[in-house]
């Protein structure tokens, strides 16, 4: 009985060693196979990177701003007699806009002057009597001083109806108006925006480290949706003294003139600011950029070496330093040089040492002034 046992543990332990062997022996089998399987290339277009001088520019995004721009609002309070201006149109510097109800004031002008007369009167007939000795200095003075107060209050009040008289303070392009007839209006109480729209400014900011390349008098380009191609350009007439502390941006000033009233305050627009002369750049499409946020990279296409020592045609990962764009281009500053063979679609299925399939057939856009067909 206990040969019998050790003879069944013997063979267990037997059969248990060959089918570990087995096993091993598959498990193994699949590790090589697997380290010797090399994917199918991925397909993909190329560009021959070259060299091309870009003029050095600085792109930013700015706001429009008026040169002179206010709301209107009225200087005292009463009610809107009447309205003598028309939504949007162009007035001229001391225009009436608004006239408030003045009748009141009309007539303490009429007392105040009627009162003035009097005071003159008493005035002429205190000097001829003050000549003949009948009236005493000081009588005199104080008819002097009463004609002069009557002549201020005349002028107190003709200032107080001229108040009432609510004007445009420059000539300008006027918004809509935002009083009726018969409204009643505080003092400050707005009345329409008035904006004057040539020039205007254009209000940009830039990096710290871009401000020493901007000079006043620099060349500013702007473009936006509602601007036609090749619309105005401006100049840098200001840079700011002080860096902003949350942004360490710079604000710059651009004047622009504007006379076909293309550009409106507040307005969003695209800057393009001149830096100097040409600067050389390797353009490519701006599809062939992996952005990441530990860095931008291009692949680049040669000849590599399998694990099996064989060569086929794969891609080196590039981590490159982006400069501006123009069309469907965009400037490599550094880590990319004249005359190598990148990838310019298909980036995003790549990694390094990937076999690849160059197919040329249908290139992506490459055009630094593209024209879409639906633009």
């Amino acid at each position: 009985m206990k040969k019998r046992m050790l003879l069944m543990l013997a063979v267990m332990v037997v059969f248990i060693t060959t089918i570990g062997f087995v096993k091993f022996m598959q498990i193994r089998a699949a590790i090589a196979q697997g380290a010797s399987y090399q994917p199918p290339p991925e397909a993909v277009t190329t560009i021959v990177a070259r060299e091309e001088k870009w003029p050095a520019t600085l792109n930013a995004i700015g706001t429009v701003a008026a040169v002179h721009g206010v709301t209107v609002s009225a200087d005292l309070p009463g009610i809107v007699e009447t309205i003598s201006f028309d939504s949007g149109r162009r007035v001229n510097a001391g225009d009436v806009l608004v006239r408030l109800d003045a009748r009141q004031e009309r007539a303490q002008l009429a007392a105040a002057e009627a009162q003035r007369e009097l005071t003159s009167l008493d005035f002429e007939r205190s000097r001829q009597l003050l000549q003949k000795g009948v009236v005493a200095q000081a009588e005199y003075d104080r008819i002097a001083a009463e004609a002069k107060e009557a002549e201020a209050r005349v002028g107190e009040i003709r200032a107080t109806i001229e108040r009432k008289q609510i004007r445009a303070p420059f000539a300008g392009t006027l918004g809509i108006r935002q009083v009726n007839l018969g409204q009643y209006l505080d003092g400050g109480a707005a009345v329409v925006p008035l904006q004057s729209m040539d020039p205007v400014y254009v209000n940009f900011s830039v990096p710290q480290q871009e401000v020493g390349v901007l000079k006043l008098g620099s060349e500013v380009h702007v473009s936006a949706d509602s601007i036609p191609v090749g619309g105005p350009a401006g100049k840098v007439t200001a840079i700011n003294s002080v860096v902003d502390e949350a942004t360490r941006n710079v604000q710059i000033q651009a004047a622009f003139r504007n006379p076909h009233a293309w550009l409106r305050p507040g307005m969003f627009v695209e800057v393009e600011a001149g830096l100097g002369p040409s600067a050389p750049v390797v353009a490519l499409p701006a599809t062939a950029v992996s952005y990441a946020p530990y860095g931008n990279s291009v692949f680049v296409v040669s000849d590599l070496k399998g694990p099996n020592g064989r060569t086929y045609r794969g891609v080196q990962q590039r981590f490159v330093k982006l400069g501006g764009g123009r069309g469907d281009q965009i400037a490599v500053l550094t880590g990319l040089k004249p005359g190598e063979e990148v990838v310019t679609s298909g980036v995003f299925k790549l990694r390094n040492g990937a076999a690849v399939l160059v197919d040329n057939k249908i290139r992506p856009g490459n055009d630094p002034a593209p024209k879409p067909e639906d633009s």
